[in-house]
């Protein structure tokens, strides 16, 4: 089983989550970082599928639409983590941890996650 790879969309993107990530050996890019600023929702997702990587967006609405887009087309993505703003660096990356923890990447497959569900207790 492997470890999630995440990918920070543009909402999400934060240079002290990417940091506090990374300094916990979370194998994480951004979509500046591999030069998808401004490239559509689906194209994201296309990017994160072709390599592996769990999407990690403050973009409820969207990636959920396209979620159930892909699912009914009998398509498939790599994984969406999902989150409201308004949570901290250290909130997020806790729970993104615990995620990371209890799932593959293989487990991922074609999911979503909430992380209002990964609470800190």
């Amino acid at each position: 089983m492997s470890l999630i790879r995440l990918y920070l969309d543009e909402d999400a993107e934060s240079n002290k989550l990417l940091q506090a990530l990374r300094v916990r050996g979370v194998d994480v890019v951004t979509v500046a970082e591999v030069g998808m600023i401004s490239c559509s929702d689906e194209e994201q997702l296309n990017w994160a599928l072709k390599n592996q990587r769990v999407i990690y967006s403050f973009n409820l609405r969207d990636f959920y639409r396209l979620h159930t887009i892909l699912l009914e087309q009998k398509e498939s993505h790599a994984g969406i983590i999902l989150a409201q703003q308004g949570y901290s660096v250290g909130e997020q990356m806790r729970r993104l941890l615990k995620i990371i923890a209890a799932k593959s990447s293989e487990d991922m497959q074609n999911q979503v996650e909430f992380l209002s569900v990964w609470s800190e207790e």
